[in-house]
């Protein structure tokens, strides 16, 4: 048996052994090997099913998909049904030409087959597709201190953050194998030192600051730590309600997009900062200050990346990380309360809801407000946002949104919630 520096149990040196198949044999070396180049010293059971990042089959994963066949072969899968990031296309909601459908076709063309492998491999249902699996409709809903596997920074940050849940920001197909494995190497925020916080964020706006934008100035300056962030519960409340929630999964999103956050604490708020209060705070922290100025220095900062700088926007994304059911029905209301008073029966610029498939379900069970959506020229769609954009063909458009997640991954130009909402319904105005 090879010499590892961790800690293994004797069915785990059996398995490297390759006592239970060459495939366990791969799964748990390459387990072992990510935990080491961390410190891990120990693999520690996981709690809860898995969310994989990788939900499409693009070309040139051939090793991906390799890989696939070997463990489907061997009979393996995740001790419990996962869920998935998003689908990369939808043609039927999301009006395309035929030169990037063309593109996206050939881009994912093995779509199909790798969906089919996930499903083999322990996927929770068709529908299991959402950056947000942590959601009840979708139902991959940790619980706290339950320990994770999971790749997806967003959905991360809130099952740590929010939740109280422990993952760490594992890399694509290492959490797909630990799910295998049902272990997890630990370290980092699956250790008692590793949730600490190394940054002080007081919080000194004059309102409430726009979430997305709040969370690309946390995560710009503190990249990777972890921040325990003051003075939100004044402006918010103290209630972990659908609005805190919804406001909470769109800062986590930037902060973790914007910079690498993986966790962070809001006093009077999130679990473990109710429970241990500044205590969570490391000696010799640092300290930094977000006020209106410093947003809007924030702001000033994004580039915009449009060839034509005035052009009229061909699309608007909403929903990158995907949309709650509140903030659906929010931005419905929002919308059709606008048209009317601007006097106009259609959104200007085509706009598009991003949510997963089992939110949207629940959204159209609701046929009035289902039907004032589609009225209002509102289309709903569960594809990711950036994959959209991968194509080429579509970041040529000038597409706006009100993601910073979309902004930093994407040519997709950043606006505040109420000018997009301005946007989309009188047209260009900047």
């Amino acid at each position: 048996m090879n010499n590892y520096k961790m800690q293994l149990t004797q069915e785990e040196k059996d398995i490297l052994d390759g006592k239970q198949g060459e495939a366990m044999q791969k799964v748990l070396k390459s387990i072992v090997l990510f935990g080491e180049a961390f410190g891990a010293k120990r693999l520690v059971p996981i709690d809860g099913p898995i969310h994989v990042v990788t939900s499409f089959g693009m070309t040139g994963f051939d090793a991906v998909f390799n890989m696939m066949d070997e463990l489907i072969g061997a009979g393996l899968k995740t001790k419990e049904p996962f869920t998935v990031d998003p689908r990369p296309v939808d043609f039927e909601n999301i009006e395309t030409t035929e030169a990037s459908k063309k593109v996206s076709l050939d881009l994912y063309q093995h779509q199909e087959q790798y969906e089919e492998q996930l499903q083999k491999l322990g996927l929770k249902d068709k529908d299991a597709f959402s950056c947000a699996a942590y959601m009840k409709e979708v139902g991959n809903v940790p619980e706290r201190g339950q320990v994770l596997s999971w790749a997806e920074s967003s959905a991360v940050v809130f099952a740590n953050s929010v939740i109280g849940a422990k993952s760490n920001r594992n890399s694509g197909i290492i959490e797909l194998l630990c799910g295998i494995l049902g272990k997890t190497p630990e370290f980092g925020f699956l250790t008692e030192e590793g949730r600490k916080a190394k940054w002080l964020v007081e919080v000194k706006t004059s309102k409430t600051p726009n979430p997305m934008l709040l969370g690309s100035a946390i995560g710009m300056k503190v990249v990777e730590d972890t921040p325990y962030i003051t003075g939100l519960d004044k402006l918010l409340g103290n209630e972990l309600n659908n609005t805190m929630k919804d406001f909470l999964k769109d800062m986590g999103a930037a902060t973790a997009s914007n910079g690498a956050v993986g966790l962070y604490h809001i006093e009077n708020v999130t679990p473990e900062a109710v429970d241990q209060g500044r205590d969570l705070l490391v000696e010799g922290y640092q300290t930094y200050v977000i006020d209106d100025e410093e947003l809007n220095k924030v702001m000033a900062s994004y580039p915009v990346l449009w060839d034509d700088m005035s052009a009229e926007p061909a699309f608007c994304f909403i929903g990158c990380p995907h949309l709650s059911l509140n903030q659906i029905y929010t931005w419905n209301d929002n919308i059709d309360l606008t048209l009317k008073k601007a006097g106009k029966e259609k959104v200007s610029i085509r706009t598009i809801l991003s949510a997963a498939p089992d939110v949207i379900s629940k959204f159209k069970e609701d046929e009035k407000a289902y039907e004032t959506l589609i009225n209002n020229g509102v289309s709903l769609s569960f594809t990711c946002p950036v994959m959209y954009m991968n194509n080429p063909e579509n970041s040529k458009n000038p597409i706006i949104t009100n993601s910073n997640k979309m902004r930093t991954y994407s040519t997709a130009r950043f606006f505040l919630d109420q000018e997009v909402l301005n946007i989309i319904v009188n047209g260009k105005n900047y």
